[in-house]
């Protein structure tokens, strides 16, 4: 059983996350504020409800963070605002506030197992003029800095890590956005799709295509961007 921290400005705290209240975890609201943080240290799991005030949710995320608290932070997130959260929000993972019990443990026993594995050291992927650096969310190619949103940032990582591996497209899913993720496989070409249109014209071929298989970073610096 983890101990969650929600921090929420709802008047009705159980409507934040519906399925977490049929998960045998003991749950304790607080405001959604700084002064909360300070309970977070005693929590298995920082909540933050997410699904109207992004910019506050953010803000708490980025404070939890200087304060240099271990405890993971989850975002509960409306699909709306799943496309606006970016690893500058300093969030370990996201979630969908109609997620079912199922994802919902998942994720929870996820964020719990990697507070109590030692902290890895800060590592930095180099390859062919893009710089991913994981301790600060932050990735650049050819020093221009990149805006991705977190899913665009874990799966470059994910392809960046591995050159010349070939991934297909359901691996991916299942590495980049976990088991437990529902949708489809169109939501991989999505993804880079507009990574690719980030790197710019000079660098999208380092994401290249295997027809009828998948997607792999370029080893060589060269390849085929067409999807």
């Amino acid at each position: 059983m983890a101990q969650v921290l929600l921090l929420t400005a709802a008047s009705e705290p159980d409507s934040v996350l519906p399925s977490l209240q049929l998960l045998g975890h003991e749950v304790v609201a607080a405001p959604a504020e700084n002064a909360s943080l300070v309970r977070g240290a005693q929590a298995d799991v920082l909540l933050v409800d997410a699904r109207s005030d992004l910019v506050g949710a953010r803000a708490l995320c980025q404070s939890a963070r200087a304060l240099r608290l271990s405890t993971p932070v989850l975002l509960a997130l409306t699909e709306g605002g799943m496309a606006v959260v970016g690893p500058a929000w300093g969030a370990d993972d996201v979630i969908l506030a109609t997620a079912g019990p199922a994802e919902v443990e998942a994720r929870l026993r996820l964020a719990a197992r990697r507070s109590a594995e030692p902290e890895p050291a800060p590592a930095r992927i180099k390859v062919h003029g893009v710089v991913i650096d994981e301790d600060s969310y932050t990735a650049k190619v050819a020093g221009r800095p990149l805006n991705l949103t977190f899913k665009e940032f874990e799966l470059l990582k994910h392809l960046a890590a591995h050159p010349g591996r070939v991934f297909t497209r359901e691996i991916l899913l299942q590495e980049v956005w976990g088991y437990d993720y529902f949708g489809g496989t169109r939501t991989v070409d999505v993804h880079v799709r507009r990574l690719r249109a980030k790197l710019g014209p000079d660098h999208e071929q380092l994401i290249g295509t295997v027809r009828n298989v998948g997607y792999r970073f370029s080893a060589d610096g060269e390849g085929t961007a067409s999807a």
